[in-house]
């Protein structure tokens, strides 16, 4: 009896633990989507309330927000870069995390090296040279920034699959060879496929990062070309500082519907795929 009661307490400890911690993480959501249908006064004036009568404005927010902001062409151009900056991360990491693996010498050792050393090396302490140099090289567009997050979102990614491919038995690679399959073939029809998990858990942390991502497109985009983040802050700006924060909250929740439904729809490969990547690594 004494055991089942200790078990209970500590069942219902847990649980009001996890309900306090969901409702902190869901909280500053429900806020926003709150708000999104207030009035600019009542935004500044009475947050936490919910919106009735003379706060409540309906979709007005969505519409003003969606003309003004020039959100459509941004939410294309976000879902390009997000895209096409997810599978070029995925296909040019997994690759060199399989090289990596597979050739053993001094070279991979320090090049591996190199891209966990990476992710410990602060983006401060390289903005403005990084800033410098993509002026130089004029990837200050939509295709050139696609190189930029291949580039800092490498290091992760390649601890991840170099782990994950480490657990592949060699032997299975051999086999495909004498087949009659070269590398390319080897690599995308046998090796690839068995790195599905992994690829899936590097998707969504990369997409979840690139499309919430702020800073890099603001740098090295600016105005011209701007994604939904920037379209956002710019657009919700009026004159002398005012900011119209109920079209500035209805524009935050069209940006984070897509990559709740997302990660929603993918979550359950999170974990499974980081268990795999880091059995050996």
């Amino acid at each position: 009896m004494i055991i089942e009661s200790n078990r209970s307490i500590k069942k219902t400890i847990q649980f009001t633990f996890l309900l306090l911690l969901t409702i902190v993480f869901i909280f500053p959501i429900l806020l926003v989507l709150m708000n999104s249908f207030k009035s600019r006064l009542y935004v500044s004036t009475a947050p936490f309330a919910f919106p009735k009568g003379d706060m409540f404005v309906g979709i007005e927010n969505y519409i003003r927000g969606v003309t003004s902001s020039g959100f459509i062409l941004a939410f294309f151009r976000s879902v390009w870069i997000t895209v096409i900056g997810v599978l070029l991360i995925i296909i040019c990491t997994s690759m060199s995390a399989w090289y990596i693996v597979r050739v053993k010498s001094k070279f991979t050792r320090f090049l591996y090296y190199m891209f966990t050393f990476s992710m410990i090396v602060p983006f401060q302490m390289v903005m403005y040279t990084m800033t410098f140099v993509v002026n130089r090289l004029s990837f200050d567009n939509v295709f050139g920034i696609l190189f930029v997050y291949l580039g800092f979102g490498a290091g992760l990614t390649v601890f991840m699959f170099t782990g994950f491919i480490k657990s592949i038995p060699q032997e299975v690679e051999e086999a495909a060879t004498i087949d009659g399959c070269n590398p390319l073939q080897t690599y995308f029809r046998i090796v690839f496929p068995m790195l599905k998990p992994t690829a899936i858990t590097v998707a969504i942390l990369q997409a979840m990062w690139i499309w919430n991502d702020y800073l890099l497109p603001y740098l090295i985009l600016g105005s011209d070309h701007k994604t939904v983040p920037v379209a956002i802050q710019l657009a919700m700006q009026g004159a002398y500082g005012s900011t119209d924060y109920g079209g500035f909250m209805a524009m935050l929740v069209l940006a984070i519907i897509p990559i709740i439904i997302f990660y929603v729809a993918s979550q359950k490969y999170i974990i499974r795929g980081v268990i795999a990547g880091a059995v050996k690594g």
